[in-house]
C-alpha cells in the first residue's frame, strides 16, 4: 500500500496546502482517492507529483464537511468514470456552533443532487474490493461527543448534536496488519481503533492515518486520549489536519516515535 497527502493543512515543499484533506492511495493495483479537501488545489499537487487523477478508479468520502467534500466538483471534472462511496448517513446539514449562529460546514449545497449518479450509498460494513472495507462507527453515544465539540446537524428546523453517522473509516488490509484511514476521526481515534479490532477480532491493527479534531482540546483531554491510544496496542499514527499544533507537540511527547505528522506532499508506504 502506497499513500501520498495531496493536500492538507501543512506543506513542507512547493506543494499548496489548505485547510482540508486529500489522499491518493494505490492498493493492489487499484487506485483510490480519499476525500477531495476545500477546493481543487489537490489537483494541482497531484499533476506536479505526478500522479494522474484521470487513472482513479473509485473515491472515498470520509464525511460530510466542506474540507473533504467540496473538491469534488474538480474531481468528477478531471475523472470522468469513478464513483465516490458515500455513508448513507450523508446529507447537506452539517453545521457548527460556535457562536450566535449556527455555521454551515457541510458539503456543497447542490452537489449532492449534481453529481448523483457518481455517488454510492453504503450501509454498515462495506466492502468495496478485497482487503478494502469501509466501516460506520458503532460506538454509542456519540452525540455527546458532538454537543462538546460543537457540531449539530439540521433536522427541520431543529439542531441536533451530531452523531457522525455520515463519517466511516477506509480500512486496508496489509502485510503489516490493518491500516485505517478516517480524515477527522470525529468519533474519537481510539474509538475508531476499538471498533476496528471489534470488527477484525484477532487482526493486528497497524496504523491509523488521519486528523484526530483536537485542534479545540485541552491539554487534559489530549494527554488522556494518547493513554487510550497506547492501550489499544496500535503500532503507528499519522496524523495531522485538523490535529492542531499544540496537540500534535503533546501526541509526539507521549507516543514518540509512534506518531507522525502528515503534511501535504508526505508519502507512507506500508
Amino acid at each position: 500500500m502506497l499513500a501520498r497527502i495531496l493536500i492538507d493543512n501543512v506543506t513542507k515543499n512547493e506543494w499548496l496546502a489548505e485547510w482540508g484533506l486529500a489522499v491518493y492511495i494505490e492498493y493492489n493495483r487499484h487506485k483510490i482517492l480519499l476525500d477531495t479537501g476545500t477546493t481543487g488545489k489537490f489537483l494541482k499537487n497531484a499533476e506536479a507529483m505526478g500522479i494522474d487523477l484521470k487513472t482513479v478508479d473509485f473515491g472515498v468520502l470520509s464525511h460530510a464537511h466542506y474540507d473533504h467534500a467540496n473538491g469534488l466538483g474538480a474531481f468528477f471534472e478531471c475523472n470522468a468514470r469513478a464513483s465516490f462511496y458515500v455513508r448513507n448517513g450523508v446529507r447537506e446539514n452539517c453545521y457548527s456552533r460556535h457562536g450566535l449562529f449556527p455555521a454551515y460546514i457541510g458539503v456543497r449545497k447542490g452537489y449532492l443532487k449534481q453529481f448523483k449518479e457518481r455517488m454510492v450509498y453504503v450501509d454498515r460494513d462495506y466492502e468495496i474490493i478485497p482487503g478494502v472495507t469501509l466501516l460506520p462507527h458503532k460506538t454509542p453515544g456519540l452525540s455527546e461527543v458532538g454537543r462538546k465539540a460543537g457540531m449539530y446537524v439540521r433536522q427541520g428546523f431543529r439542531f441536533i448534536p451530531d452523531a457522525f453517522e455520515h463519517e466511516q473509516s477506509l480500512v486496508l488490509d496489509t502485510e503489516r496488519g490493518l491500516v485505517i484511514f478516517n480524515s477527522c476521526s470525529h468519533g474519537g481515534a481510539d474509538n475508531i481503533i476499538n471498533e476496528t479490532i471489534k470488527t477484525y477480532p484477532g487482526r493486528k491493527i497497524y496504523a491509523l492515518i488521519g486528523g484526530f479534531h483536537l485542534f479545540r482540546s485541552t491539554d487534559e483531554e489530549v494527554r488522556s486520549l494518547i493513554t487510550r491510544i497506547r492501550a489499544t496496542g496500535i503500532e503507528r499514527i499519522y496524523t495531522g489536519h485538523c490535529t492542531g499544533q499544540r496537540a500534535m507537540e503533546l501526541l509526539k511527547e507521549g507516543l514518540g516515535e509512534m506518531a507522525q505528522q502528515i503534511y501535504t506532499g508526505l508519502e507512507i508506504v506500508v
